[in-house]
C-alpha cells in the first residue's frame, strides 16, 4: 500500500502529500484546472474536488493549492485516501510519453529576510524537499542554478530549500541594483526547463538517510530530544526567513549544543540574539535544564 505523508507548507493555502520514492525526476509541473492536467491523470481526478485550485506536481511530492471554501484540517485525510486508493490501482500520475510538458509560467518574488546580506526569492512552485546550501561554484554539481547564480560576481552564497531561493550577496552592491536582474534570471531559467536541483543526485545523497536515522539511535537521549525540538518547533520559523539551522552535537557534560546556519541566517546579524532569547530559552524550558548553552558553529 502507498504510504502518503501529509506536510504543511509556508504557504496556508498550500499542503504537500509525500511519496517515499520519487515520483518524477528533473521535472517539476503545475496545473491550474483539468485542461491543463492532461499529462496527469492523477491532478484531472483532484479537480473534481471543488475545492482544489491548483495541482503541483515535483520530486517525491504533490502539492495543493486549496480555495478558500474549505480548510485543510477538514479534508486533508480524505485527499490523502484518495491519492493512496488512485496509486494502489494502478493509477498514472504522470504519462511518460507526455513529460514534455509546456512552457510553464511560473512567479517569483523577492523577501526580505532578517540578514541584510541574504534576498529570498520565492517561486510559485515547489522545488526540492532537500535544503541545500551552495559556499562558492566548485560545490554546485547537484545545481545548475545555482551554478549560473554563482557567475554574477555579487553572489556569494546560495542555498534552497521547498520553494524558495535564498542569495547571499557581496557588499559590493546594494538588493536595489541587483534584485530585478536576479528574480529576472531565476525566472526564466525555471521557466526555459533550468534544473534547479538535479534530482537523481539529490536521491544518491537521500539515500545516506539510513545511515543518518542508524545515528540518530546511536545519540543520548538528550540529543534526540534537541533534534526533535529543531526540527519541530525551531526549523520551520528560520525556513520562513530564508534560512536553516541543522544539529552538530550535544556535550553533556557542559550542557553545549553546537548547531549549523544555513542559507539566510548564516552570517546573519541577528543570529545571536536568535540563538540566546529564542532557541536557548526553548530548549531551556522544553528540557527543563537552565544550563543549557547554544552555539553556531559558524556565527
Amino acid at each position: 500500500m502507498t504510504k502518503i505523508t501529509i506536510k504543511e507548507t509556508q504557504n496556508p493555502t498550500i499542503l504537500k502529500f509525500e511519496f517515499e520514492d520519487f515520483i518524477t525526476q528533473n521535472q517539476n509541473f503545475e496545473f491550474k484546472n483539468i485542461d491543463e492536467a492532461q499529462a496527469s491523470p492523477l491532478a484531472q481526478q483532484l479537480f473534481y474536488l471543488p475545492f482544489v485550485k491548483t495541482v503541483y506536481i515535483s520530486g517525491n511530492f504533490i502539492a495543493i493549492e486549496r480555495y478558500s471554501i474549505v480548510d485543510w484540517d477538514d479534508v486533508k485525510d480524505a485527499v490523502a485516501e484518495q491519492i493512496t486508493a488512485f496509486v494502489d490501482k494502478g493509477g498514472v500520475i504522470i504519462k511518460i510519453d507526455e513529460t514534455k510538458a509546456k512552457k510553464q509560467p511560473i512567479t517569483v518574488y523577492g523577501e526580505t529576510t532578517p540578514n541584510p546580506a541574504a534576498l529570498k526569492f520565492v517561486v510559485s512552485r515547489m522545488l526540492t524537499r532537500n535544503a541545500v546550501e551552495y559556499k562558492n561554484i566548485d560545490q554546485t554539481a547537484s545545481s545548475p542554478l545555482a551554478q549560473e547564480l554563482f557567475k554574477f560576481p555579487y553572489v556569494k552564497e546560495v542555498f534552497i530549500d521547498e520553494n524558495y531561493i535564498s542569495v547571499t550577496k557581496y557588499e559590493i552592491n546594494d538588493w536595489q541594483e541587483i534584485t530585478l536582474e536576479l528574480r529576472t534570471f531565476i525566472k526564466q531559467f525555471i521557466e526555459n526547463g533550468g534544473t534547479v536541483l538535479d534530482e537523481s543526485l539529490i536521491q544518491t545523497a537521500a539515500k545516506n538517510d539510513v545511515t543518518k536515522d542508524e545515528a540518530f539511535d546511536k545519540l543520548d537521549v538528550t540529543s534526540q530530544q534537541i533534534i526533535n525540538i529543531l526540527e519541530e518547533y525551531v526549523k520551520p520559523a528560520v525556513a520562513a526567513d530564508g534560512g536553516n539551522i541543522a544539529f552538530d552535537s550535544y556535550n553533556e557534560d557542559d550542557k553545549t549544543v553546537k548547531v549549523i546556519l544555513q542559507g539566510a541566517c548564516s552570517g546573519c546579524p541577528s543570529s545571536t540574539f536568535t540563538l540566546k532569547s529564542g532557541i536557548e530559552n526553548m530548549l531551556k524550558s522544553m528540557l527543563n535544564d537552565e544550563a543549557i548553552k547554544v552555539e553556531a558553529l559558524n556565527a
